[in-house]
């Protein structure tokens, strides 16, 4: 029976792309504001929930959720000036609370509670930063999911909350000047329109400024802005000695930056205006990261003709980049993701092995190898640990391990870290279950990782569903993490998970990402299908089991995967999907893609755009019994960095081009949840909801039995 998908109203109205006509009859979807955009959301949510209320999966799914998340989160202990500070949860409560103590021993005290600031818990904590006496406390708060942060202050001897108040506050750095008279932060002063998280209008002009505690907002000092270049953002950061402010300026996800500098010591009178900035790198040519300082010479992480990274040293007083010296070289296939400075004289590296994290010791002045920390196969998740610190604390975690923390003293001779906090689940076993990486060619012969995770003992016999999640794109890595809803799905739904490390992601360092960039984009497709063949044709599953899952720039993946090979998969759930390529840039933050994407004002990347933008490439299959997956779209009405008009235009495309066919059985629907944005700060309650609908989903469409 054909399911009744709501009437969405088709304009004529179409854009010319370099003499080519594309037809955007859903362009109304574009204004969130309007009756009509809202009376087809609700009727798109009306079509949506009866059906997953009625799975019998989800009321099952969500009380195993609610039991098995319901475990001790903790993050890294991190000291500021004379106190220990960490984060922790007691297991759902909807926002992790911050704690204080005295020493590690000290009996912890609640020094910030997030689930005080709602009822519901969508607001949350976005960013925070002390000063370098750890006596002032600046801390963001974002409003149901939104990008757009109020950044407010504490003296932290009693939690004294302070007058000061930053508005308009989005993509900001946070630092503060070592005499804790103020901090840098950015803002958009100009916005078109509302800046409640619900908009889409583009965020242009970011500025630099310097707030001065005990001060209004309106007298803070504009330090950087880019008045020719709208698109460019730059944070600041302080060097470790506290003398030098360092602009890092970037126009998009690239991997690249300008790097500028200012001395404060030559500002005899202090920070007054528009800093007298030297221009260090002027070009997007490379990355250049702080790591620290010794006087005038800097070490930086940087890719500069290094695409896997390396440690560099830069002399400020003499700073030709003829003169640059290599402190660590780089490793041909180990990626260097990020280095600290601890104990004055040491350095900390984190590598990337095959998609497993290494951490390493070594000397700051030589660069020399001192130690390599033991390591089981998964993820630093956590890491404390500044230049005036004696002692690091790190946290693991991989698909079988929620999380331990470690605690190195650096000042004994063994530097042996020892365990801190081991965290285990009541209810799971993690010894029923296995692990394994297997490396697969891709379409060109590109061999690509993927992890699967199932309980031991299974027969490859094609019995079993699957679930296949990818990202593939802005140089971000999937490495090995914990999650109680997959691990749910193997455990009760008797699955195998797979997590496929295609190109565009940072695995394999920058090579890995262009591979799947720009006009290279089709390759985290073919990557990401010929997974899914790889898992049929091992045994794992059938087409017909399998599902593929991902969010973001993952939910494109998962909608161009789709409308390439709809028979590839049995199910695929999309959330907040990137669907129209000819018209991201023009929305929030969407500019800042078209590094990784390209842009359709650019004909040639035009041409490339068009061939998989999953908006433009809905068809109604062809061949005998060749229908759509069942497809679940997911998105929100506050996500302001990928906008729900992109989930919303592509359902109204989709139900209207394949939703009549006779020969589309699966249904294919769209959530769009209230007062929630695009993921990060999430209350725990609307995770384990939003987890329990989307695994109903898949069990109902794929006839999945509970095993209990």
């Amino acid at each position: 029976m054909a399911i009744p998908y709501p009437e969405a109203q088709r304009l004529d109205h179409s854009d010319d792309y370099h003499g080519c006509k594309i037809d955007d009859p859903y362009r109304w979807l574009e204004n969130p504001d309007s009756e009509e955009t809202k009376c087809y959301v609700e009727a798109q949510n009306k079509l949506t929930l009866p059906f997953l209320e009625k799975c019998p999966v989800r009321g099952k799914f969500k009380a195993r959720m609610t039991e098995l998340y319901d475990y001790p989160k903790y993050s890294c202990h991190f000291r500021k000036g004379t106190r220990y500070f960490y984060f922790f949860n007691t297991g759902l409560q909807n926002q992790s609370v911050m704690y204080v103590q005295k020493s590690l021993d000290d009996e912890p005290r609640v020094f910030l509670d997030p689930n005080k600031f709602s009822e519901d818990g969508t607001v949350a904590l976005r960013g925070y930063a002390f000063s370098e006496d750890g006596e002032y406390f600046a801390y963001g708060l974002s409003t149901s999911g939104s990008d757009w942060v109020t950044i407010k202050f504490l003296k932290v001897d009693g939690a004294t909350e302070l007058p000061d108040t930053l508005e308009r506050v989005k993509f900001s750095c946070m630092d503060w000047t070592h005499d804790a008279k103020g901090m840098f932060y950015n803002c958009y002063l100009k916005q078109d329109g509302k800046i409640d998280g619900t908009e889409t209008s583009m965020n242009l002009h970011q500025k630099l400024y310097y707030h001065k505690l005990g001060f209004p907002q309106s007298e803070d000092i504009l330090c950087a802005e880019f008045p020719d270049y709208p698109q460019w953002m730059g944070g600041a950061e302080i060097s470790d000695d506290g003398q030098y402010v360092l602009l890092s300026i970037r126009h998009g996800c690239d991997p690249v930056n300008r790097l500028w500098y200012c001395d404060l010591k030559k500002l005899p009178d202090g920070i007054k205006g528009v800093l007298p900035w030297v221009k260090l790198v002027d070009n997007f040519d490379a990355e250049y990261e702080y790591v620290t300082n010794e006087g005038t010479v800097f070490t930086f992480k940087t890719n500069h003709g290094t695409p896997c990274y390396c440690l560099i040293n830069i002399d400020f007083s003499d700073p030709d980049p003829s003169k640059w010296t290599t402190l660590i070289a780089e490793q041909q296939k180990d990626v260097l993701e990020w280095a600290g400075c601890v104990r004055e004289n040491y350095l900390v590296l984190c590598y990337l092995h095959h998609v497993k994290h290494v951490l390493q010791l070594h000397d700051l002045a030589t660069g020399a190898h001192l130690k390599t920390f033991p390591l089981e196969v998964g993820s630093i998740v956590g890491y404390s640990g500044e230049k005036k610190d004696t002692e690091i604390f790190y946290q693991f975690t991989s698909f079988l391990t929620p999380g331990i923390i470690y605690h190195c003293d650096l000042t004994t001779d063994g530097l042996e870290p020892r365990i801190f906090k081991e965290v285990t689940v009541k209810g799971f076993n993690p010894s029923d279950y296995k692990t394994v990486q297997i490396f697969y060619p891709s379409h060109d012969g590109t061999q690509i990782p993927m992890f699967i995770v199932h309980k031991k003992g299974i027969k490859l016999d094609k019995s079993h569903p699957a679930f296949l999640y990818g990202y593939g794109g802005f140089n971000i890595s999937l490495t090995p993490s914990y999650s109680v809803s997959r691990l749910i799905f193997v455990r009760h739904l008797g699955g195998v998970l797979a997590i496929a490390n295609i190109r565009g992601g940072g695995e394999y360092g920058e090579c890995w990402h262009k591979g799947g960039m720009l006009e290279n984009k089709q390759n985290c497709f073919n990557d990401f299908q010929c997974a899914a063949e790889v898992l049929i044709k091992e045994g794992y599953t059938t087409s017909k089991k399998l599902t593929i899952n991902g969010g973001s720039n993952g939910g494109l993946l998962v909608a161009a995967c789709v409308n390439q090979r709809p028979d590839l998969f049995g199910c695929a759930v999309a959330q907040v999907g990137v669907m129209d390529m000819l018209k991201f840039h023009k929305f929030t933050i969407g500019h800042a893609w078209t590094t990784d994407f390209g842009c359709s004002e650019i004909k040639d990347q035009f041409n490339y755009l068009i061939k998989y933008s999953p908006l433009h490439n809905i068809k109604v299959p062809v061949g005998e019994g060749i229908q759509y997956p069942a497809m679940l779209l997911m998105t929100a009405d506050h996500d302001d960095r990928v906008v729900p008009l992109h989930s919303m235009k592509f359902i109204a495309t989709l139900q209207h081009v394949v939703g009549r066919s006779p020969n589309q059985i699966n249904p294919l629907f769209i959530y769009v949840d209230t007062k929630a944005g695009h993921g990060a700060g999430k209350p725990t309650a609307k995770v384990i909801q939003e987890v329990s609908d989307m695994f109903a989903f898949i069990a109902q469409t794929l006839q999945l039995q509970w095993i209990d």
